[in-house]
């Protein structure tokens, strides 16, 4: 305690302008094993908290148990403390998870010194209190009409990765903000394509107004390899992302998975053409003559959220040498479609038969394709168009509740077994958000998987009928090569047949005697 009033006013002024001090120096934490202690911040706890006071919004990725939320709370304690008529709201992924966070500035108030308590609380509730100073914290849910009707001075958002519909809410939340009011976003990461992940990744980029805030689990002093080593041998690599090393990639619920989608993203390049009505057509190989290649195309109607899009694969190398995404009207679809594949060398089209697909397919057996992908209804057998007329096959691929899950399985495969090239950043974008949800692989909220779907099947379509197909071509050429004509003579001793010889007429016996054998023959 300070020795005089005149000392004691002049802490209160430093406590007030400076966080880290008045942390420091008099705030107390419930520490699970060694009871209330005082809250003596590690260096990169200090740093967080200068930058909660020097940035209107801030977005921290980070690891488990590095005490940030508790940080949090003490910076909230600090600016009610010393600033009228403050409105903090934090909402959380549950109100539970929200209410403790209040219950933590709360704690660090009601153990501050007397003579620093320069505003008590007047009301407190479970999931609220106020300060004689008018300033207040309010614990919400993630409902749709969380703190609308009020204007707030700083919302915490905790575990903002795990917010079912943040972008919703944030479009509700922020203009509360408006006039001045600041944020403060923290979460462990949650794979990729939330508002929490694309809020961190376009603050990198400067794209908002967040700054941005990484601590990993060696920010900690405390933690090192060994520390790192044992804590993570019962812990599947997804969770080792998400918990301890701030990896959004790895530690979501992908059909990919984070470290295959890393090596992708890294070796993505840029088209050397960019070409087509809307320059969406990308090319990355120009065609080779005499190559086989294969073309995957999936349609939508052209003006809605879906794109209609087309993968050109390399049938050998299985890689991806152009691709076109865009809103193009199914008639216009068809001849881009013919183009292309006449393009690169009358390639296979595989075109997914649905309702819109059907019409593609249609004109494009009007325009004389001359190698369309038929397939067998029951059992997805691929055909040509002769045996399929024959049989009563259809045109293009059947996509549904039996073949969905084979297509994506064998993506994932070529994928983790490196036996596909992607080229394309807007295919890498969309492996990055096609997640498992409920048990069923799709694009999340918000996003396409067109792109997606489309090189599935063409994964498909090359390890199954391509591959059966070419096995049964050379099953065949073996066959004919074991076929040959042979031209040797017979050696016969019957007169008049094709091989007999005049020497047939006579024999030499084992006692050196000629025999005339003609009698024989002729008789």
């Amino acid at each position: 305690m300070p020795a005089s009033k005149k000392e004691m006013m002049a802490t209160i002024v430093r406590c007030g302008k400076d966080p880290v001090f008045f942390c420091n120096n008099y705030a107390k934490i419930s520490h699970p094993m060694r009871g209330l202690i005082p809250f003596e911040m590690y260096k990169f706890q200090e740093t967080a908290l200068s930058d909660f006071k020097k940035n209107r919004f801030s977005v921290i990725l980070k690891a488990r148990q590095l005490g940030i939320s508790t940080t949090v709370a003490a910076y909230v304690c600090w600016m009610m403390l010393f600033h009228r008529d403050k409105n903090v709201l934090v909402v959380a992924t549950k109100l539970a998870t929200a209410t403790n966070l209040v219950k933590k500035i709360k704690a660090i108030h009601r153990n501050l010194p007397e003579w620093l308590k320069i505003a008590n609380i007047k009301i407190d509730n479970r999931t609220s209190f106020e300060l004689t100073n008018g300033s207040q914290v309010k614990a919400s849910s993630t409902s749709g009409d969380a703190g609308r009707s009020e204007a707030l001075s700083l919302l915490v958002v905790d575990e903002a990765a795990f917010v079912e519909g943040m972008e919703e809410l944030w479009a509700g939340l922020y203009p509360t903000l408006s006039t001045g009011g600041r944020c403060i976003a923290l979460s462990t990461p949650n794979g990729v394509g939330n508002w929490f992940h694309k809020t961190y990744t376009e603050a990198e980029e400067e794209k908002n107004d967040f700054y941005t805030i990484k601590l990993p689990w060696d920010v900690h002093p405390e933690r090192d390899q060994e520390w790192f080593e044992k804590e993570t041998r019962n812990m599947s690599r997804r969770e080792i992302a998400q918990e301890l090393e701030c990896n959004f990639n790895a530690s979501g619920e992908t059909v990919v998975h984070g470290d295959d989608i890393n090596i992708i993203t890294e070796n993505t390049l840029e088209p050397i053409h960019r070409t087509g009505f809307d320059r969406n057509y990308w090319i990355w190989d120009e065609p080779i003559e005499n190559r086989d290649y294969l073309l995957v195309a999936d349609v939508a109607r052209g003006d809605g959220s879906d794109f209609s899009v087309v993968h050109v694969f390399d049938v050998q190398e299985m890689r991806q040498v152009a691709e076109y995404q865009g809103k193009i009207t199914p008639d216009m679809f068809a001849p881009l479609l013919f183009s292309i594949g006449s393009e690169y060398n009358s390639g296979l089209l595989v075109i997914e038969n649905n309702s819109l697909g059907i019409g593609v397919l249609s004109r494009l057996q009007e325009l004389s394709y001359p190698n369309l992908y038929y397939s067998v209804k029951s059992t997805h057998e691929y055909v040509d168009e002769l045996t399929a007329n024959a049989i009563g096959g259809v045109p293009g691929f059947t996509m549904s509740m039996k073949t969905r899950p084979l297509v994506i399985a064998k993506f994932e495969e070529f994928v983790r077994n490196k036996l596909i090239t992607i080229n394309s950043k807007r295919l890498a974008h969309e492996i990055k958000t096609f997640v498992w949800h409920n048990g069923r692989p799709q694009a999340m909220r918000s996003y396409n998987d067109d792109l997606v779907i489309a090189a599935s099947i063409g994964c498909w379509v090359r390890d199954t009928a391509l591959t059966v197909n070419k096995k049964e071509v050379e099953y065949k050429k073996a066959m004919l090569s074991g076929i040959s004509s042979s031209k040797t003579v017979l050696d016969t001793k019957i007169e008049g047949q094709i091989g007999y010889r005049q020497s047939h007429r006579t024999y030499t016996g084992t006692d050196g005697r000629t025999h005339d054998l003609s009698w024989i023959i002729k008789g």
